[in-house]
Parts: C-alpha cells; sequence; structure tokens
C-alpha cells in the first residue's frame, strides 16, 4: 500500500475534522424561520431542536386553523431548510474526498 493510502488516510482525517467542527458550530447556532411576512417564526437549534415558536395575534382566526397549521410548518420548513445550508461542508482543496474513498474509505 503505497502512498495513494496514505493521501486517502490523510483526506479521511481532514474531513473527520471538519464534520467535528462543523458539529460543534451546528451545537451553538440558532435560525430563525418564518411564513406569512413575519406572522409565524419558528427557531431551531443546529439539530432541529425547537427553540420557540412565535405566533402574531392577528394570524390566529378561529375559523382558519387549518391556514394557521400551513403557516407553522412553512415556518419550520424555512428553518430546517436554513439549518442544512449552514451545515454543508465547506469547500476542499481538491474536492471533497468523499467522492474518491468510496463508501468506507477503500
Amino acid at each position: 500500500m503505497g502512498t495513494g493510502f496514505s493521501k486517502k488516510k490523510k483526506q479521511a482525517k481532514m474531513l473527520q475534522q471538519q464534520f467535528s467542527q462543523m458539529q460543534d458550530k451546528l451545537e451553538h447556532t440558532e435560525v430563525t424561520g418564518s411564513a406569512g411576512s413575519g406572522l409565524v417564526t419558528v427557531t431551531l437549534s443546529g439539530d432541529f431542536d425547537v427553540k420557540s415558536v412565535v405566533i402574531k395575534p392577528e394570524c390566529i382566526d378561529p375559523e382558519d386553523v387549518e391556514g394557521l397549521q400551513d403557516l407553522i410548518k412553512a415556518a419550520f420548513k424555512d428553518a430546517k431548510a436554513k439549518v442544512q445550508e449552514q451545515s454543508q461542508l465547506p469547500n476542499m482543496p481538491g474536492g471533497s474526498p468523499l467522492g474518491k474513498l468510496g463508501m468506507f474509505g477503500m
């Protein structure tokens, strides 16, 4: 096993360090998604834990519960997309080793 294996092992270690840094960052990240021009906001942690749901009083209509439910779902979806966007692996020199390593680095 020559330098090719050594290089892949080094890339895997670098990738593992980046994942660890990303996890640490996400633990302290909070993002807010909104819907209905801010009528409903949902704040999530980096690991998708719901931190808060804020519903403005003017949004509450007993005759339109489904509309409120849709706004809550849309705000959650918006916040979730923001967490996923922030959790993307940064660009690495030479490209991501995932594609080169195969499923288990072999």
